[in-house]
């Protein structure tokens, strides 16, 4: 559940997502008109989808990935960018039309555990998971399970402070990570020292401020642009200080990027890998991989809500 569209599908048990579907989010400001449009969406898939190999399709749950998901309560607390305001309380309502277990919380967490059953991190008990876009989002795994904290809202690295008294964040404070290393936050970065740098500027010298998208900076860094290589190597050791800083309070085996950003590549992760061996303590050397995400992108939103469901009971 995004703040523009949300996902859905049909998954099977061990992982393909057998149909699929899309409904604006956007388009609702009330809580019970759009789980009744989801929930449609639903049972005309399974009606629609009545085997799979033979075997009679039967639903053993609903998951769900959103911001500011909180797993205790099975609500959406305040999301800042749904145009459904309010404590959403997603369970009672998907309740009225199915009596099945319904699973959520935060889309970070979501993508995590996704990776955990079906993606890169089969096997591994103990990672984190880094998704980069409009902000940054996180979720931990500690001996197999997801980190919730005593409030369902642990994990939010993405508003660590890396920068005390630096930019502004939507959270309200200053200099967290997000305002850095998201989509906006390397936007920020590129403006800011094209402006220093005028005389270096080659590809997007043209483009005007409110056209710079994170996929222009890649395509300018894979083209040699100075000014966008520096802007890589500057969020790369940013991030990477952030993913070192993160190893010392859980010790993963792997932290795993994903998101728009991480597809520059090389740009990125040569400067971030640099970084977080520079950074890292030396006590955790050696233990922990920087890994790429192995879901698709455009299927993590739904797996990671499967997921979910395959999440033992606490």
């Amino acid at each position: 559940m995004g703040g523009t569209n949300t996902d859905i599908g049909l998954v099977s048990e061990n992982g393909n997502i057998i149909q699929r579907r899309t409904i604006p989010t956007n388009a609702y400001t009330e809580l019970e008109p759009y789980v009744r449009d989801m929930m449609r969406e639903v049972e005309d898939m399974v009606k629609e989808q009545t085997t799979i190999d033979g075997i009679a399709v039967q639903l053993d749950g609903i998951g769900i990935g959103a911001p500011n998901g909180n797993y205790y309560t099975g609500c959406v607390d305040n999301a800042p960018n749904l145009t459904i305001k309010g404590v959403l309380d997603f369970g009672k309502e998907i309740h009225r039309y199915r009596d099945l277990p319904v699973v959520l919380s935060n889309d970070a967490n979501a993508a995590a555990y996704g990776e955990y059953i079906y993606g890169g991190a089969q096997g591994l008990k103990h990672f984190i998971m880094f998704t980069l876009g409009t902000g940054v989002g996180s979720g931990i795994v500690i001996d197999g399970k997801l980190v919730h904290g005593s409030t369902g809202g642990a994990g939010e690295l993405g508003h660590n402070i890396l920068i005390p008294h630096g930019r502004k964040c939507s959270c309200g404070r200053e200099g967290c990570l997000e305002t850095y290393t998201s989509a906006r936050g390397i936007v920020q970065t590129y403006l800011e020292l094209r402006r220093e740098n005028p005389d270096q500027e080659r590809m997007l010298k043209e483009v005007p401020d409110a056209e710079i998208s994170s996929k222009l900076i890649g395509e300018a860094a894979h083209q040699g642009d100075p000014v966008a290589l520096r802007t890589w190597e500057i969020v790369g050791d940013q991030l990477g200080l952030a993913m070192a800083n993160s190893v010392t309070f859980s010790a993963p085996e792997a932290i795993f990027l994903m998101g728009g950003p991480t597809l520059v590549g090389e740009p990125l992760l040569r400067p971030l890998r640099a970084a977080f061996e520079k950074y890292l303590l030396n006590i955790y050397q050696g233990s922990c991989q920087i890994r790429m995400s192995e879901l698709k992108s455009n299927e993590v939103a739904i797996l990671g809500a499967a997921a979910l469901i395959k999440m033992p009971r606490e």
